[in-house]
């Protein structure tokens, strides 16, 4: 309904700058009281209807307007008509997604979770604000410059908005710590917090390497090759590099690093737009590790950046691509900022993999079914079996070795793995609508910090959890919870869970490394990954 008034509004509002193009060219003058408007035998053209609709607004409409907000309104429906990724960011946006890009923020450096209200620290970004000052996991953060935030329906916005800041000024924060009575008050000058790209890296095995990418930023590419760096100090001569979920980011940082696989010269991805020149992006040395043995794994989330490196390694048959089909988005954005801080971003080229793919999925459809895509997906049982996937471009293209890829709706793996939907059950429904799974993990770290935190061994802290047999105390959390806990359930969804409750509670405990390194043993994917890594040449 809204989206209609919108469009009313709209139509209104071109109806209205055809009323004035001709109020203005008219022959005889018109009074204020709504004397009859002489018109012209041949229709008038406005230079600029939309700028003409606002300044009549400005100029004549009954009530005050601010033009600024109506333009904040108006814009983002225009560029609808465009395509799914032109997008317009005001002020506050822009500022929290060009922060996201550069990769830092000024911030007083925590992971925080908002626990009945009250917002719990898990962790302290090391050598940040926060740390340098003693703050520690497990702090509850009460008050924030003299305002009580807890118990008043605190959410992250809220929060984020009070605590992040210009480098360099100061906020108060005061932190009930367990075994004090009285809240400790800190003074946190705000510091340059860093937003790593990378997740994870650690070894699956003494030969095998895991990186894990969340996203491309200008900070990204130094990430990767200190992960990759220490990867290889640590034994690694083949690496699986996880790009599931990664929505894409900057072109020209995972160009660099899709470099770091391939030899001198090797095409990566090439760009053309109705207005913009074509432009290359080509292979500038032989890589750091173009001789190491490579796997990508992909998934119905990974777009943009994702899929141009997944593009450049398949079709120069650098490595193999494991997972399921990647979003389909193959539109380049360029970032358009304005003076007060909003910015525009406007696609003008689409990207091409060096076979020649255009990957962008279609979207004639409007960008309601664009949206469902995902869902339509699942619907048809694509995540499931290979043989659905339905592709909307058929036309033939060929990896340098001769093999047969296709393009128009993302990357197809080499190497198909469905979804694991074994395990589902009413047990495992209940407790994570509930979100006990969580909640009991960081209870559990928060109550046991001072026991865990010494430790630094993955397989240490799982032999401590069995030990102490913690999921069997989950279990009784649940049903004082009033969940029904059925041995048919738990005989479905019992490792799931207890695999998740592992990984939570090592997160609260020693980090993404920690989570990872446990959550793997339900990855059927990463499993593949393996298998096939392992296979000699």
């Amino acid at each position: 309904m809204k989206k209609i008034h919108l469009f009313l509004f709209a139509l209104g509002v071109f109806l209205i700058a055809e009323f004035f193009n001709f109020y203005y060219k008219a022959k005889y003058r018109n009074s204020l009281l709504g004397s009859p408007i002489a018109t012209s035998q041949s229709p008038l053209v406005a230079p600029n209807k939309v700028g003409l609709i606002m300044n009549m607004i400005q100029l004549r409409y009954v009530d005050s307007v601010n033009n600024k907000t109506l333009e904040d309104k108006v814009i983002p429906h225009i560029l609808e008509e465009l395509d799914p990724h032109c997008a317009y960011f005001e002020q506050d946006q822009f500022k929290d997604v060009d922060d996201e890009m550069k990769g830092n923020f000024g911030g007083i450096g925590v992971q925080f979770r908002i626990e009945n209200d009250t917002v719990m620290i898990v962790d302290v970004v090391s050598g940040g604000p926060s740390q340098k000052l003693g703050l520690i996991g497990g702090d509850r953060i009460v008050s924030v410059n003299d305002s009580v935030i807890a118990g008043n329906g605190v959410t992250n916005k809220d929060v984020l908005r009070l605590l992040k800041g210009k480098i360099g000024t100061e906020v108060s924060v005061g932190v009930k710590r367990r075994g004090f009575d009285k809240l400790i008050s800190f003074d946190i000058t705000r510091g340059e917090i860093p937003l790593y790209s990378v997740d994870v890296s650690y070894m699956l095995n003494d030969t095998t390497g895991y990186i894990k990418v969340g996203r491309f930023a200008i900070t990204t590419y130094d990430e990767f090759m200190k992960g990759l760096d220490e990867l290889h100090k640590s034994g690694a001569k083949q690496f699986v590099v996880d790009l599931r979920g990664n929505p894409g980011g900057v072109l020209g940082i995972v160009a660099e690093m899709a470099n770091e696989f391939l030899h001198k010269g090797d095409m990566i991805v090439y760009t053309k737009g109705r207005t913009q020149p074509s432009q290359n992006f080509v292979a500038k040395r032989n890589g750091m590790y173009v001789d190491e043995k490579l796997v990508v794994l992909i998934d119905e989330y990974s777009a943009s950046a994702s899929e141009i490196f997944a593009g450049a390694i398949q079709d120069n048959d650098r490595g193999t691509i494991i997972g399921r089909r990647s979003f389909g988005k193959g539109l380049v954005q360029e970032q358009i900022p304005f003076g007060d801080g909003s910015a525009l971003r406007l696609t003008v080229a689409r990207y091409y993999t060096p076979s020649g793919r255009c990957i962008q999925k279609p979207y004639d459809k409007g960008l309601d079914e664009y949206n469902m895509d995902i869902y339509n997906r699942i619907k048809h049982g694509e995540l499931e079996e290979k043989d659905s996937i339905a592709v909307a471009d058929t036309v033939q293209y060929f990896t340098r070795s001769g093999r047969v890829v296709h393009g128009g709706g993302g990357i197809m793996p080499d190497v198909f793995v469905p979804a694991d939907t074994t395990g589902f059950s009413s047990l495992y429904a209940d407790v994570i609508s509930k979100g006990l799974l969580f909640k009991y993990a960081f209870d559990y770290a928060d109550k046991n910090r001072d026991d865990l935190k010494e430790i630094k061994d993955v397989d240490v802290l799982k032999a401590k959890f069995q030990k102490e047999k913690l999921f069997n105390k989950f279990l009784d959390y649940c049903k004082s919870n009033k969940v029904v806990v059925k041995s048919k359930d738990l005989k479905a969804s019992g490792r799931i869970l207890k695999t998740q409750l592992w990984a939570y509670t090592a997160r609260n405990i020693m980090g993404e490394k920690g989570f990872y390194q446990i959550i793997r043993d339900l990855d059927v994917t990463l499993k593949e990954a393996q298998d096939v890594i392992s296979e000699k040449k």
